[in-house]
């Protein structure tokens, strides 16, 4: 007797007729059960359990949420996916979205790939590793010049030496914090009232995108503007109120109002780290900003030749 069923998605059909044959086959004596798990379970297992292990959980929470919902090929029992498959997918992708956010997802999706093969398994390949990966675009070097920074802060709302009293107005006091310690949007927006030691001209990072605690020097101007936050944070012990996906539609906003042309809030780590050189070591720099390597810095370091030049008289 056939069975058959309608669905809205082909992912979806696929899912149900895998289903119904893992049913199937799970009455066979001596047929592995684990082979009948889908591309889909490995995902869900993998979002439940590895990655609230991880620092980036949120990023890798969103990711695969959006790789069950568009992957054509979720449905499929995870052994049978071919790098055919992959390939196809990654093309259709980088129609979408640029090379490292390609990069980015096929990462991700190897790591679901081997976790099923080595810790579950549940297949006997990754055919991820198979494929090639899309290579990094040239890093990015956007400076914000002294009219685009008062801009946006006019923009934002803010007002020097008053507190903010509008999530923009924050906003705008992440902005220029960000560019006088070359911290990140989130790192900044998670500052609380203990990690912040003003006394010692430091802030305290539990917590960082390479999983590493760090201690971050402040700047003169720094210690002013936290103090202004710290003052204005009674009955809590978060300096901010706003998270960083409001943060970035907030940002976003103002920008575009204002037609400031390929601007990112990221874009203040470029800024400030070209501006700290000339004030510190590269070992100093590289602590402050916490990369373990300092030959990465120059991915954020962007001095133009006429600043170079004014450094050699």
């Amino acid at each position: 007797m056939r069975e058959s069923q309608t669905f809205p998605t082909k992912a979806q059909a696929v899912a149900w007729a895998t289903q119904r044959e893992a049913e199937i086959l799970a009455a066979v004596p001596g047929h592995s059960a684990g082979s009948n798990s889908t591309l889909a379970d490995a995902i869900g297992r993998y979002k439940a359990e590895v990655t609230p292990t991880k620092e980036g959980k949120r990023w890798e929470e969103v990711r695969l949420e959006k790789l069950l919902n568009e992957l054509e090929f979720v449905g499929e029992r995870i052994g049978d996916v071919t790098s055919d498959q992959i390939a196809e997918w990654r093309d259709a992708r980088l129609k979408l979205v640029e090379g490292p956010s390609v990069r980015r997802e096929m990462t991700l999706l190897s790591s679901v790939f081997e976790q099923a093969r080595t810790e579950w398994k549940w297949c006997r390949h990754n055919p991820v590793r198979e494929v090639k990966r899309p290579g990094n675009n040239r890093p990015r070097d956007r400076r914000i010049s002294a009219e685009e920074e008062k801009t946006l802060l006019d923009g934002m709302g803010y007002v020097e030496g008053q507190p903010p009293t509008t999530k923009t107005q924050e906003v705008a006091y992440a902005f220029l914090i960000a560019l006088e310690t070359a911290m990140r949007q989130g790192e900044i927006l998670g500052l609380t009232k203990p990690a912040t030691r003003l006394a010692d001209r430091y802030v305290r990072l539990a917590t960082t995108k390479n999983g590493d605690a760090r201690n971050v020097p402040l700047t003169k101007r720094a210690v002013q503007l936290l103090q202004i936050l710290l003052d204005a944070a009674k009955g809590r012990d978060n300096l901010f109120t706003v998270n960083s996906v409001n943060a970035d539609v907030l940002f976003r906003k103002v920008r575009d109002r204002l037609e400031i042309n390929d601007l990112r809030f990221h874009d203040t780590r470029h800024e400030a780290t070209t501006r700290l050189a000339r004030k510190l070591d590269v070992l100093d720099l590289a602590r402050m900003t916490g990369h373990r390597d300092p030959r990465s810095l120059m991915v954020y370091y962007n001095a133009t030749a006429t600043e170079v030049a004014g450094r050699l008289d």
